[in-house]
């Protein structure tokens, strides 16, 4: 008898495999749970194979039905299955069960294989539940999985997202400390993280400055150090990381001259950037529309509107360079110098050549006729927008708003801002403050007041700029007793007012000259 049971499992075992192979997995179960009312003793090993099986195919509410099957008779999965399921629960972002599998192996004494253990980092950091996956990390080495370099990579990497860099930082000294050898993966982490919370320094320090020589850096790591610096000011510094990256066998690349060139254009170092743009070309790199666009800007910020269309037409048209970018920085230039008939112009320009102009472009045009007062044009523009079906945006809103404070149209603005959110825009800060600026300036203090509570209500933090606006506001209102409470609540943020705002509102305390 004992016997014969045996040879049904068996075949039973090997029926279930054959199906598995040839991917008939409904067969293979309706096998599986034949097999379990069969009178055949079923083992751990074979619901290990077949919750395995399951995982790798992605019937995961059906492993999760077999696990939950399997325990109360005494059974486990081992460490191998174990890690496989996690995995798969990891892809499915099935926290709730990946939590009670952990909790299992950890009664068992087990911990997952470093693949799932890292699988389980990357989704927890993915899911922004980076402090979650610290506390898993600093477990799972107590209970001896050591970390790999992938480990500590993913972790860097979700830190330094996080914005918390000093963490990052000491987890990469304890990588280098255990002996590892971070790869070029691991290096980028670091750097493009610790560069764009402005650490640059210490970016180069922890890299290049330790591991020249032994870790062949990719040109996205020159790049970001290029950028970091730039962004401190340090052109010296970042042209001397270009000369390095060439000495040590990596070109600098199309975005390694982008980075150069937006320093220079936007410190209207026109002739340096002249000079890097005949750079690029003599080394047989040409440059593309962002390049361009960047002289464009410098020549613009320089108030030299007519020399960037030179420019635009004679070197970008005939190398297909040209976009709504080009038109759209010559034409705010225009605009900015109150020369919008010229603009309009290049608006029609544009639609003659095939660019299509965009919400930014309607944005430039209606704000500078509104502010000269021709509503009319205004209207067009915004009537022909509408037609293209482009969709006004908040900065386009915002933008219409603040014109219409500035002169003096608060019924208008108030009317674009209640149709900004009919349409499901959300204002943020910058929207609030153009509102709250216009209304304070018309002394009109009692609407901004209104306005700073509401965006309180709606989860938007006042910012430094919108407590100067009020407590000026409720100053030229004579209103100091509630400029000091609003005062008192900018210090708890951590702003400070001007010195001389400042004083008035402490003479006003000191005086007892408050409302």
């Amino acid at each position: 008898m004992i016997h014969s049971l045996g040879a049904h499992r068996l075949l039973y075992r090997s029926r279930i495999a054959y199906c598995v192979k040839i991917g008939l997995i409904d067969h293979a179960l309706h096998l599986f749970d034949e097999m379990t009312h069969s009178g055949c003793r079923v083992f751990s090993i074979d619901y290990n194979r077949f919750i395995g099986v399951l995982a790798r195919e992605s019937r995961l509410d059906l492993a999760e039905h077999y696990y939950n099957k399997m325990i109360p008779q005494g059974f486990s999965l081992d460490p191998f299955t174990y890690s496989r399921f996690i995995s798969a629960l990891c892809m499915a972002k099935s926290f709730p069960l990946i939590e009670r599998l952990l909790e299992d192996m950890d009664k068992l004494g087990c911990v997952p294989d470093i693949w799932a253990f890292n699988i389980y980092l990357n989704f927890l950091c993915c899911e922004n539940r980076v402090e979650l996956a610290l506390e898993v990390f600093c477990r799972m080495v107590k209970k001896g999985r050591e970390p790999d370099v992938v480990s500590y990579t993913t972790m860097v990497d979700g830190l330094c997202k996080a914005r918390k860099f000093d963490i990052a930082v000491e987890l990469w000294r304890d990588m280098i400390d255990k002996g590892f050898v971070p790869d070029n993966v691991a290096c980028t982490a670091l750097v493009v993280g610790l560069c764009d919370g402005g650490k640059v320094d210490l970016a180069y320090e922890l890299t290049i400055g330790v591991f020249k020589g032994r870790v062949e850096f990719s040109v996205l790591i020159y790049n970001s150090l290029i950028s970091g610096f730039c962004r401190a000011g340090r052109i010296d510094k970042a042209q001397a990381i270009k000369d390095f990256m060439k000495r040590n066998g990596c070109e600098p690349d199309l975005v390694t001259y982008n980075v150069l060139l937006n320093y220079c254009c936007d410190g209207l170092l026109l002739d340096e950037a002249e000079k890097l743009m005949k750079t690029m070309e003599r080394s047989g790199m040409k440059p593309d529309s962002y390049s361009y666009n960047q002289i464009l800007k410098c020549l613009c910020k320089a108030n030299r509107p007519d020399k960037a269309y030179l420019l635009m037409v004679n070197r970008m048209v005939t190398k297909g360079l040209c976009n709504v970018v080009s038109y759209n920085t010559i034409i705010d230039a225009y605009c900015k110098a109150r020369h919008t008939r010229r603009a309009y112009k290049l608006f029609e320009e544009m639609g003659q050549k095939g660019i299509a102009p965009d919400v930014v472009t309607f944005t430039i045009l209606i704000k500078a006729f509104l502010s000269e007062g021709r509503s009319d044009m205004a209207k067009n523009l915004l009537d022909q927008m509408m037609t293209m079906d482009l969709l006004p945006d908040r900065i386009f809103y915002t933008a219409i708003f603040d014109q219409l404070c500035k002169a003096g149209k608060f019924g208008m603005a108030h009317s674009v801002y209640s149709d900004m959110l009919e349409k499901g825009i959300s204002p943020d800060v910058i929207s609030y403050n153009a509102l709250i600026k216009g209304l304070c300036r018309a002394s009109r203090v009692s609407e901004a007041m209104h306005l700073y509570e509401e965006m309180q209500s709606r989860g938007i933090d006042p910012d430094e700029v919108t407590f100067k606006l009020i407590i000026g506001g409720l100053i030229r209102a004579k209103k100091l007793q509630m400029a000091c409470r609003i005062w008192d609540k900018m210090m708890e943020k951590g702003f400070t007012l001007e010195k001389f705002v400042s004083e008035t509102l402490i003479n006003a305390i000191n005086s007892k000259d408050v409302e």
